[in-house]
């Protein structure tokens, strides 16, 4: 029997998925009711709407002016796939990977585009790759915040301002929580579904000068799909970049967007985003400190993520059971929480070792994240009690 009675005080908002993430406070199908329906994309009011959700991106983000943001296809791994295809193979690359999707960016520019000269960067979960390694004469492929693994880069120093290669930088759990420093990086990727919980399906794209530079002087030996292609006759097409889409944007997905910026700006921009995600993080990392059952996967705290929070589970009963048996409690504790109707879609990402993963993102409250601890012991504690009973 667990020795932490049920709580008798549920979080107001239970939804903790890692993506797509909860909406904003007070979020309602009303707030969408502007959105050009039935309109072209291609229309005056549909290219409007494009440029108005790219123009809120660059103030709230503090993209450089130079930067061009474009709208894609395919969330953040179109705008990721599309950054690989269009830019690589002009000199060596070098791959960091610290968790699954920084692995499967690997997978792609070996095993897909075939690069000989590729250096891979690699480190278990929970750790970064040796970044003093990075030899930024060649192009660099790097995740900011490692959704799966909870770790993330805590700045950009490692990244020299002259370097000769291009920086690559999948920041799709970063973007809109955690500073990004943009004259560092040449290629930001994200998909507006992670922090300002929108919708999936669309990513988004900026272009410093020296990646545009890249685009215009280099052509890669393979040819490029369609959705891919960011110049054209050797100019880059800037109509990407003013809102005239590749192809057919979900215009309701681009108003929700929208409406989240709005509330982002209204809240007071990056800097209120950020605080209200280390708030969140702050409630995890100290109900960590306060029990000796569960730690953060990261094994540094500067490396870890105000975002999507990994956690282990260290109990030595739990520990001592094969990966099998600690994956079954991890999902049996997660099912629990659901069951209670808690908290929803917290579980491990299927290849990240076993545990909890909690979105701590700016559109969660503090106050929702603090009720929710209370229901991870009576969790674990109800949980480890079935399984004492089952091998009695």
């Amino acid at each position: 029997m667990a020795k932490t009675a049920k709580p008798d005080i549920r979080p107001h908002n239970t939804h903790f998925s890692s993506g797509p993430c909860s909406k904003r406070p007070g979020w309602s199908l009303e707030a969408l009711s502007d959105a050009a329906l039935g309109r072209s994309h291609r229309a005056k009011v549909g290219k409007a709407k494009l440029k108005q959700a790219i123009d809120l991106t660059r103030e709230i983000l503090a993209v450089p002016a130079d930067y061009r943001i474009g709208i894609v296809p395919a969330s953040d791994t179109g705008a990721v796939e599309m950054a690989l295809w269009s830019l690589l193979g002009e000199r060596g690359v070098d791959m960091l990977a610290w968790e699954s999707f920084g692995a499967g960016w690997v997978t792609d520019v070996v095993k897909q585009l075939k690069l000989r000269d590729v250096r891979k960067l690699e480190a278990d979960y929970g750790e970064l790759p040796d970044l003093s390694a990075v030899d930024f004469d060649r192009d660099v492929v790097f995740t900011w915040n490692g959704t799966t693994s909870g770790v993330r880069v805590p700045n950009a120093d490692f990244i020299p301002a002259d370097r000769k290669g291009l920086t690559i930088c999948d920041a799709t759990s970063a973007a809109f929580a955690q500073e990004l420093d943009f004259a560092k990086l040449d290629v930001v990727t994200f998909s507006w579904q992670k922090v300002l919980g929108g919708e999936g399906a669309h990513g988004v794209i900026i272009l410093s000068p020296r990646a545009v530079e890249r685009l215009t002087t280099y052509t890669p030996a393979w040819p490029l799909p369609k959705i891919f292609r960011m110049t054209s006759g050797g100019k880059l097409t800037e109509g990407i970049f003013q809102g005239e889409t590749i192809n057919t944007p979900s215009m309701l997905c681009v108003e929700d967007y929208i409406d989240a910026l709005l509330w982002a700006k209204e809240l007071g921009g990056l800097q209120t985003l950020i605080a209200r995600a280390d708030a969140n993080a702050k409630v995890i990392h100290d109900f960590v400190a306060a029990n000796d059952w569960i730690a953060n996967l990261a094994v540094k705290a500067e490396t870890a993520s105000n975002t999507s929070v990994c956690l282990k589970i260290v109990d030595k009963d739990i520990t001592a059971l094969d990966d099998d048996g600690q994956a079954n409690f991890a999902k049996g504790l997660v099912g629990l929480l659901e069951k209670e109707g808690v908290a929803y879609d917290i579980g491990h990402y299927r290849d990240a070792p076993s545990g909890l993963r909690i979105w701590a993102g700016a559109t969660i409250e503090a106050s929702d994240m603090q009720k929710l601890m209370p229901w991870l012991s009576w969790a674990f504690e109800t949980q480890k009690a079935q399984l004492a009973q089952a091998a009695a």
